[in-house]
């Protein structure tokens, strides 16, 4: 074999390569390749994670709100308790001086 055969053995072979290179690419990128459908519904699916974002932070502030203001209530509910509880005493207390006295005049009186 001379070298001007060489040369085209050669120059055959690293064409067949670059063809097979290239045919390898070309099949990869139409197996991979994404289509507009895909890229849609990606689209659509991202909007829509958004959209569920903004409800979950609306109900968080929202459970926030409602855990305050029945706190609240039941703050004001238990300082309405306590005084109901002192008035109750104070009364039970008088009631029990009204009963004493009440007795001590009926054993005055003969």
């Amino acid at each position: 074999m001379d070298r001007t055969q060489v040369i085209a053995a050669l120059a055959i072979l690293l064409f067949g390569a670059f063809l097979l290179g290239f045919l390898t690419h070309w099949v990869v990128t139409r197996l991979s390749r994404v289509s507009h459908r895909d890229l849609d519904e990606l689209d659509k699916m991202a909007e829509e994670l958004h959209e569920a974002e903004i409800q979950r932070d609306e109900a968080v502030t929202e459970r926030h709100r409602v855990e305050h203001e029945a706190h609240r209530k039941l703050v004001q509910t238990e300082a309405e308790l306590r005084a109901a509880m002192d008035g109750l005493r104070d009364a039970r207390a008088e009631a029990a001086d009204l009963r004493a006295f009440i007795s001590e005049q009926n054993l005055r009186q003969p």
